[in-house]
């Protein structure tokens, strides 16, 4: 709010840190979690408009229908805050009140792509991380499967011609696929055989650690005996936390566009950006981006540049 004052998306959860400490808020009336907490007193979202030029238009919204509502033409500067806290788990989410990441990412992409020096948007699907801490691996898949989607929408909307769009995480969690599962079977099922020490069946999915260690009668929990295709089920951990920890693996990194062939391979983390911004001719490296080469054709210029940052723990 004042420290970067010109990003003209921003969308998300996080309505109650915007807002005076026990401000009740718009849409959980009578939720005390849901309530303000600042105790400076400020009104940021008052602050935000405040500080937007006048012949701008810029946009607060809290729900999914404003959002949807708005014409992106007639947009400079939008701030949509959906949730109190953190967004809803897509297999939860309202859809009258909450958009899907999808969603915001249409909009968003709308009104940037208006700029004619083309745009840099950031996108993660934040909540794949919560699943996996909580152990609710169906949970954190969901939303790895809507983080693709958003991903198919994006590429959609733009071109290959003049969109780098990168993909990556920045961190795996102790999250493990196995048991010889045969074509067919359900991800979130058994494996197809008992466990051959204590000879109780095991579930495709578990966890290094995590909320899903349970012992019963001083062996481990017979998972036949809960529903284990739950949306909230925590699978099986192999030591117990209250939260899953990270893993510590390399995670993979994809790029399509102009310059994606500079992103393969193994890399430090801290090499994407520049690859970015040697892509997007910003930065002190900008010597491949004349407006025209000497044949007269043209070499890259400033382009659209999209950064879809997959979450926050996929483990590939």
């Amino acid at each position: 709010m004042h420290n970067i004052r010109d990003i003209e998306v921003i969308m998300g959860g996080g309505r109650k840190y915007m807002f005076p400490k026990n401000r009740t808020d718009v849409e959980y009336e009578q939720d005390e979690k849901a309530r303000g907490t600042r105790l400076d007193g400020l009104n940021l979202i008052d602050i935000w408009k405040s500080f937007k030029p006048r012949q701008k238009h810029s946009h607060y919204v809290w729900n999914r229908t404003e959002l949807l509502a708005l014409n992106p033409n007639t947009v400079d500067y939008l701030l949509g805050l959906f949730e109190p806290g953190d967004m809803q788990y897509e297999l939860n989410r309202n859809n009258v009140t909450d958009p899907s990441l999808s969603e915001m990412v249409e909009v968003a992409i709308k009104i940037l792509s208006k700029n004619p020096k083309g745009f840099f948007l950031l996108v993660e699907g934040g909540r794949i991380d919560h699943g996996h801490h909580e152990g609710k691996a169906k949970q954190a898949l969901h939303e790895a499967v809507e983080m693709d989607q958003a991903i198919g929408l994006a590429g959609t909307m733009t071109s290959l011609d003049d969109t780098l769009t990168v993909v990556t995480a920045d961190h795996s969690h102790v999250f493990t696929f196995g048991g010889y599962t045969p074509r067919g079977n359900s991800i979130f099922g058994l494996a197809p055989m008992l466990s051959d020490t204590d000879k109780k069946p095991f579930t495709a999915i578990l966890y290094g650690n995590g909320p899903g260690y349970k012992v019963v009668g001083g062996e481990r929990e017979n998972v036949s005996m809960v529903d284990y295709a739950h949306n909230n089920y925590q699978a099986q951990s192999a030591v117990p936390l209250r939260h899953e920890t990270h893993g510590g693996e390399d995670v993979a990194v994809f790029a399509k566009g102009p310059m994606a062939h500079l992103l393969h391979g193994v890399h430090e983390q801290n090499y994407i950006p520049h690859v970015m911004a040697y892509a997007a001719c910003i930065g002190a490296n900008r010597d491949h981006c004349a407006s025209a080469s000497s044949s007269g054709s043209r070499s890259p210029g400033p382009l659209v540049l999209l950064l879809a940052l997959l979450p926050l723990g996929i483990l590939f």
